[in-house]
């Protein structure tokens, strides 16, 4: 019976040491669901549904590893190239599992989760909404993607960001500035990433942090909180001044408007590693109206 028991002993060492190496190499990430993920090994293939989460990719010298990308996913060019599976509330899973990935990221918005773990796949969500979000994710990702201090990554996109507020002119500080993220009008409030960027940018939001990140407003409230700046993509810019009661608006009857085109409307908007980019937009845009408060207030 010792003998017996002491060959069994011998024999799960064995497969302990057998194991080791395997458990060693296996990987636990944890999304913003709270949900934990299991990877044997670092992702070497990759589904991303947001075109931050990619960029965030890119960023940490990991775009190699994109084998797909939701369609508004444009930058770096790189992965343009990359086949594309529909946008990240519409997924096309058919595309998705035919790529075989081995890990999708995606929003933590989107609705089709469920549907993707059950045709097997592993799906890490996100939800990113101001500084905080972007620097958690891109640690978590960096992890989990093995790339060495990420953190670096971080500080350098941080340190971009207070250079931009060091070029702000002192005339435009503390100037009333309405941000419209979206059509609807969906505006960016104090505690979203934009607002957070124009808060150390040292002008005041007229979107308040008790109104939510991204609020969609009553039109009329812009016209009542009367902004010395409006800042907005070009798809807003056609009916601004058609806005019932906008004409009175100071900053249109002033032509203190900033219109982003293009490809710099997405910098804006998306909470990634280009924020420092982003900040230097604004910054530019407060540059360019640095005369506001030389006129006479009304």
């Amino acid at each position: 019976m010792v003998c017996f028991m002491a060959l069994l002993m011998r024999h799960l060492m064995g497969l302990l040491c057998l194991m080791l190496p395997l458990l060693a190499q296996s990987l636990t990430a944890i999304d913003d669901r709270g949900a934990s993920i299991v990877f044997d090994k670092s992702p070497q293939r990759i589904v991303s549904l947001l075109p931050s989460l990619t960029e965030t990719v890119c960023e940490l010298d990991r775009c190699q590893r994109l084998v797909g990308v939701d369609r508004y996913s444009n930058y770096p060019s790189s992965v343009q190239h990359l086949t594309q599976v529909g946008g990240g509330l519409d997924p096309n899973l058919e595309a998705i599992l035919a790529l075989k990935p081995d890990v999708v990221l995606m929003s933590i918005s989107s609705r089709t989760n469920d549907r993707l773990q059950s045709l097997g796949l592993k799906i890490m969500q996100f939800e990113i909404k101001t500084y905080s979000d972007v620097q958690r994710v891109l640690l978590k990702l960096g992890g989990l993607l093995e790339v060495q201090d990420p953190q670096k990554i971080w500080q350098h996109i941080d340190a971009g960001v207070s250079a931009a507020a060091q070029s702000v002119p002192d005339s435009v500080r503390g100037i009333r500035v309405y941000f419209e993220a979206y059509q609807g009008p969906y505006a960016a409030g104090e505690s979203s990433f934009i607002g957070e960027t124009l808060k150390r940018l040292g002008v005041k939001n007229i979107v308040t942090q008790n109104l939510g990140p991204f609020p969609k407003l009553n039109p009329e409230f812009v016209v009542r909180a009367n902004p010395e700046l409006i800042m907005l993509g070009e798809r807003g810019v056609n009916d601004l001044a058609q806005r019932p009661g906008w004409s009175q608006i100071r900053a249109i009857r002033e032509h203190h408007v900033c219109v982003f085109l293009g490809e710099q409307g997405n910098v804006l908007v998306r909470p990634g590693p280009r924020m420092a980019q982003a900040a230097r937009l604004m910054a530019n845009c407060l540059t360019q109206h640095s005369s506001i408060n030389n006129k006479v207030k009304p």
